[in-house]
């Protein structure tokens, strides 16, 4: 029972998976709302443009049907007359053709949003094999489709039949005004009648939207099985996290001894802790932890300090202080400025005694430690 539950495609899909469908180009589509909008555009546009569309196709007339004796003998009229009327073509049809570009350019859009994937277009070899095509053929989408067609097809002839038989007077009226008012009529009515007509493919595309929306997420539901397994490799199995903990433990703790060479001094407990600081003189500030670690680490500590002759100092309340209030990297706390700073000049005043310059400084006993900073 568990092993057909965990088998059964029961979840909804994640937003990771959602992600990667997108990328995919596995988007929701619904082609009847492009087709809806596009053709919807079209007799809107074209009413628009309708009355410069009047003018050119009458320019066209003018200029290709009344023709004196000396255009007739001009082998070059021809080509004049080509270009002028595509030019007049062109440039009464522009609304219309920017119209209907912008609208079959975005309303794909409208559902699922830009999409552009290079694996979508990627050629496949599924996409060869005949089983594919015959699920494709007689599958959910394949019966959803021909549902639409077949919708489609009686919608439109319904409403063509009864939009030519509200205007067939209309229509014979035609032919009764000048050409340039009737072919404004002319274009109007057949724009009215393209509307009414496309019309009823917003039906169509009401219908196909939440049933595209729907299948798109039936597609990417997912097992609980592939969910687990999602979050395992989103998080990480434990396993391969402790593994990468331990590795960065291992290079923190490498960086650190890497720095001891260039400490100042260390501040030791004298066993259980030790502490390295370095002060910069030029670049001001306070002192930095550099190092510092308990038991093994502290007393690897101090062996890298003895091997590059750092100064080792023992002083442990100093150094359970340090230890317990900083952090790697970061400057001392304000309250144990004076205790440093003794334990700094001592160790400057060392370096001039082994240099022959001073004499040898004596050891300090008691460092100013406030109660707040004792451990």
């Amino acid at each position: 029972m568990a092993e057909n539950d965990s088998g059964e495609r029961s979840e909804e899909a994640t937003p990771r998976r959602l992600q990667k469908a997108k990328e995919r180009g596995q988007v929701p589509r619904s082609k009847e709302l492009t087709t809806a909008l596009v053709l919807l555009t079209s007799p809107l546009a074209l009413m628009m443009s309708s009355s410069e569309i009047a003018k050119g196709f009458d320019s066209i007339r003018k200029l290709t049907l009344s023709l004196d004796r000396s255009k007739i003998f001009d082998t070059k009229f021809m080509f004049y007359a080509l270009g002028e009327s595509m030019l007049a073509v062109f440039s009464s049809l522009i609304v219309f053709f920017v119209a209907v570009f912008l609208v079959s350019l975005f309303a794909p859009m409208l559902l699922g949003g830009m999409s552009v994937s290079a694996e979508a277009i990627a050629p496949k070899g599924n996409r060869m094999s005949p089983m594919s095509g015959f699920k494709r053929m007689f599958g959910t989408n394949a019966a959803m489709e021909l549902a639409k067609a077949i919708g489609k097809f009686a919608l439109i002839a319904a409403f063509s039949y009864w939009v030519i038989e509200s205007n067939i007077l209309n229509y014979f009226m035609l032919g009764r005004s000048t050409p340039e008012r009737e072919v404004v009529s002319a274009i109007n009515y057949i724009l009215a009648a393209l509307l009414m007509v496309s019309a009823p493919l917003i039906l169509i595309a009401m219908i196909d939207v939440p049933f595209q929306m729907w299948n798109h997420a039936k597609q990417l539901k997912m097992t609980k099985q592939e969910i687990k397994d999602e979050y395992k490799e989103t998080e990480g199995k434990p396993e391969v996290k402790g593994k990468i903990r331990q590795t960065q433990r291992e290079l923190a703790h490498r960086r650190m001894m890497e720095a001891v060479p260039d400490a100042d001094v260390v501040v030791t407990n004298p066993e259980h802790f030790s502490v390295a600081l370095k002060y910069d003189q030029l670049a001001g500030g306070a002192p930095v932890v550099v190092a510092k670690g308990a038991d093994q680490i502290a007393f690897n500590i101090r062996k890298v300090a003895k091997a590059h002759d750092v100064v080792i100092m023992e002083a442990p309340p100093l150094a359970r202080a340090l230890f317990h209030t900083t952090k790697l990297d970061q400057e001392i706390p304000q309250e144990l400025y004076l205790a440093v700073a003794q334990v700094l000049a001592y160790v400057m005043q060392l370096h001039e005694y082994k240099k022959g310059r001073a004499k040898r400084p004596k050891t300090i006993n008691e460092f100013p430690i406030p109660d707040s900073m004792k451990y």
